[in-house]
């Protein structure tokens, strides 16, 4: 019957040692698999993607990978077929000790969406280690007169493979002395006593030897054996005894080193060194005589090492009391090792998905974690929650696993990166927690707008510049990341359509300086604006405008330009000056304009040269040139002028203006043009020369008419009297017209002109009103005359404006002579 039990256990050994499959249905299930100790890396284990029920390459889409504890993988994943081998040889004894059954777990991953699944693979044992005994050759002491049927336990032999694979029976080489009885501990392996059959004796054989072979139930079996050599001792009568055959003791797990376990006492009733008693801890398991010790003669038992209940929850503790003579008693000190609450819960996460947009919905995954807690009795539930005031929330997905789940929106601007400590806490006594950090970047999405740093430009640039000078410069803003807060600046068209700005600037898409792409004319044009477009970089780009007004600055580039006289090197100007003029006489005014504006326009008016200094000034504001005093009779006729007209610029510019005065008694002299002495003869221009030849015949006609009129009038002695005309001012080429006369603000006054006088029929008679000043004893006739200005007004025959030089206008020529 034992047979066949043990062949259907090594049958059923070897079916597990075939991989299977079993898959849990529910979402908190795992999927479980086995798979036998000691295979060969690259072993075959199962097909997860099958398993799952995901297609083909499906793994690899959604990036699975395997996730454990400690990140220690035995297992290795293949993407692309969903299969799943042994990474390296597994060792279940160095994997999981004694502990029955041998569980791995892990997780499996994937992404888009994120889940995890997870995976336990149990390791089955296989008989690759032999009972070994740790004292290859103990010693026993036993007294000749211990009587039959004693008992003395032997050391236990050791087997690191669990189950039929483990410590199965001990055997006894042949012997008529003692028989050998197997017994099983509360916790640990099985152990052997020798059974007294026959009695000793020390003369007839002081020494037994003998061999015990441990035996374990693999297929085929292992063994291993040690070699007892029984000392015979002379006759002791009474052996120790314990107070108690069993003791019992609670240590809680956390005691320190050297902590009080249990005290065992035993007596002897012989006397002298058979009384004496020594404690050991004999026969005991290398794990105990690692953890506790014992005082030889209080017999204390003290902690060695430290006690950890998730490990061991019990000890059972062989003592042995020997006397003087030899003989020993045993008993068992029972440990039971108090849980208490000194773990901490772990977390372990599994994945986390960084960076996460900043526009993620909320209950958007961000990292998968789980919690576990050793101390499973006395931790209590654990808790978990964020440290902080953060956007995110833990959420419970199923028993020990947690997913990190969006909470509120989430701006990148304020905020680009969070680093989340997660706090796990157990709720028994003390209370225990500890803190995980994850950290999570946000990424950024293109959701805030180029802003100019001002909301509109003023630019100056000075005129005459050189082309492609730069200007000025426009800046925006984006408090976007990357490629969002990349900007680009265009020149927007007018919505007119006009697009002569595009010819006037030009600007850096990159940085946003303003180029002008030729040379401003202040005189031209003085401003002009436009528009300046921002756009980043992002998918869906954003823009801002702003508006850029670039203002010409006036540079001192034109001279002052001498309206009159004018200075066309045709004939002179001459100006008429009677010598009964008073000092301060109004002689003539230079009139001149300036193309700038502010102040190089500003005008000032010298005498740069002049025949005779002393005579005439000019005044420095409106160029009106007057005599300094009273001309005298050795004055020269002609007196040559030359006025320096200067603006106010840096550097100033100047013109200068030439003209002529002639000095006459009065102003019935002819009309004399004078040349210039100072300048060479110049070529006269073919109309000019037209234009004096047609004055020449009218005046020879005027001349003519009036001369036979004068004739006929003295025929017939009729009281007419002679009609002359004689030109007072005649300026040869001098076209004047309102149009010269300039505002102050240009820097010249308006210019006086001179008359040009006729005789007027009234009502038979005419007369030179305008010389009856100068000429007193002319007989001039009674008759009706008037001067006609150029604005249409009549003056009367005496009026002392029509002996003024400064008067508005110059007179027109009466329609009776046109």
């Amino acid at each position: 019957m034992a047979i066949a039990r043990r062949k259907l256990l090594q049958s059923r050994q070897v079916g597990s040692l075939l991989l299977f499959l079993c898959l849990s249905v529910g979402g908190a299930a795992a999927i479980r698999y086995s798979v036998a100790e000691e295979m060969e890396s690259g072993s075959f284990v199962a097909n997860v993607a099958k398993d799952l029920g995901l297609e083909v390459g499906k793994l690899a889409a959604r990036g699975a990978r395997l996730v454990s504890e400690g990140n220690i993988l035995h297992f290795r994943l293949h993407r692309k077929t969903g299969d799943l081998f042994v990474k390296e040889k597994l060792d279940r004894e160095s994997l999981c000790g004694k502990a029955d059954p041998c569980v791995l777990e892990f997780e499996i991953v994937l992404v888009e969406p994120l889940q995890s699944f997870r995976v336990q693979v149990r390791v089955f044992d296989i008989n690759d280690n032999a009972p070994v005994f740790l004292n290859k050759e103990p010693l026993l002491k036993i007294p000749e007169s211990t009587p039959l049927g004693s008992r003395f336990p032997l050391q236990s032999a050791q087997d690191l493979d669990v189950g039929l694979n483990g410590l199965q029976n001990y055997t006894l080489s042949t012997s008529e002395y003692f028989h050998l009885h197997t017994r099983f501990r509360s916790h640990g392996p099985k152990y052997a006593e020798l059974v007294l059959d026959k009695p000793l004796d020390r003369e007839e054989q002081p020494e037994v030897n003998l061999t015990i072979t441990a035996v374990d139930g693999g297929s085929p079996p292992k063994s291993g054996t040690a070699h007892i050599r029984v000392q015979v001792l002379d006759v002791n009568d009474h052996v120790p005894q314990f107070s108690r055959l069993v003791y019992r003791a609670q240590v809680p797990e956390n005691s320190a080193n050297g902590s009080l376990v249990a005290t065992v006492t035993a007596t002897d009733l012989d006397e002298g060194s058979n009384k004496e008693i020594t404690y050991s801890l004999a026969q005991n398991p290398e794990v105990i005589l690692q953890t506790f010790q014992i005082d030889s003669e209080t017999g204390e038992v003290r902690l060695r090492g430290s006690l950890d209940f998730e490990a061991i929850e019990t000890y059972d503790i062989d003592i042995q009391a020997t006397d003087g003579g030899g003989l020993s008693a045993h008993s068992k000190v029972l440990v039971e090792v108090v849980d208490v609450n000194d773990n901490p819960p772990e977390v372990t996460v599994s994945s986390v998905s960084s960076p996460l947009p900043e526009d993620s919905p909320l209950q958007t995954v961000v990292a998968l974690f789980s919690i576990r807690d050793r101390d499973i009795r006395v931790g209590g539930k654990i808790t978990c929650f964020l440290k902080e005031d953060l956007p995110f929330a833990v959420k419970r997905t199923f028993r020990n696993s947690y997913s990190l789940v969006t909470d509120r929106g989430m701006d990148q601007e304020e905020v680009s990166g969070y680093n989340i400590t997660l706090v796990a806490m157990d709720t028994g006594t003390p209370t225990l927690s500890s803190e995980t950090v994850i950290e999570v970047l946000i990424s950024d999405i293109n959701d805030n707008p180029p802003v100019f740093q001002e909301d509109s430009y003023i630019l100056t640039v000075p005129e005459n510049n050189s082309p492609a000078v730069f200007i000025g410069k426009v800046h925006a803003e984006d408090l976007d990341l990357g490629e969002n807060a990349q900007i680009t600046y265009s020149l927007l068209p007018p919505k007119s359509g006009d697009l002569s700005v595009f010819a006037y600037i030009s600007i850096n898409s990159d940085n946003g300086k303003l180029y002008a792409l030729r040379t401003m004319d202040f005189e031209a044009i003085q401003d002009f604006q436009f528009v300046v477009k921002a756009t980043d970089g992002g998918f869906l780009s954003l823009s801002s405008q702003v508006t850029v007004r670039v203002v010409v600055l006036d540079d001192n580039d034109n001279c002052p330009m001498i309206l009159y006289p004018l200075q066309n090197g045709t004939l002179p100007c001459n100006d008429l000056v009677p010598r009964s003029a008073e000092a301060g006489y109004l002689v003539t005014k230079v009139v001149a304009v300036d193309g700038d504006s502010g102040q190089n326009s500003w005008l000032s008016y010298h005498l740069f040269k002049a025949t005779d200094p002393g005579l005439f000034s000019v005044q420095q504001k409106n160029g009106e040139i007057r005599t300094l005093r009273q001309i005298s009779e050795r004055d020269p006729t002609m007196q040559k002028l030359i006025v320096l007209v200067q603006d106010h610029g840096q550097p100033a510019l100047s013109t200068t203006a030439s003209l002529n005065i002639l000095l006459v008694d009065g102003f019935s002299e002819p009309y004399l043009q004078f040349r210039d002495p100072f300048k060479h003869p110049t070529r006269v221009n073919p109309s000019t020369k037209y234009l004096v030849i047609s004055l020449a015949v009218l005046s020879f006609l005027f001349l003519l008419s009036v001369t036979v009129i004068f004739i006929t009038h003295i025929c017939q002695k009729i009281k007419y009297r002679e009609k002359f005309t004689i030109q007072e001012h005649f300026y040869d080429d001098c076209n004047f017209s309102n149009n010269l006369v300039q505002g102050e603000a240009s820097g010249s006054i308006s210019q006086p002109c001179p008359y040009e006088v006729s005789s007027a029929t009234g009502t038979g008679n005419s007369e030179f009103w305008f010389l009856k000043h100068l000429m007193p004893n002319f007989p001039f006739p009674h008759g009706t005359g008037e001067v006609k200005t150029e604005a249409g007004s009549s003056l009367p025959p005496d009026s002392d404006r029509n002996r003024s030089w400064g008067s508005e206008g110059h007179a027109q020529v009466s329609d009776d002579y046109m």
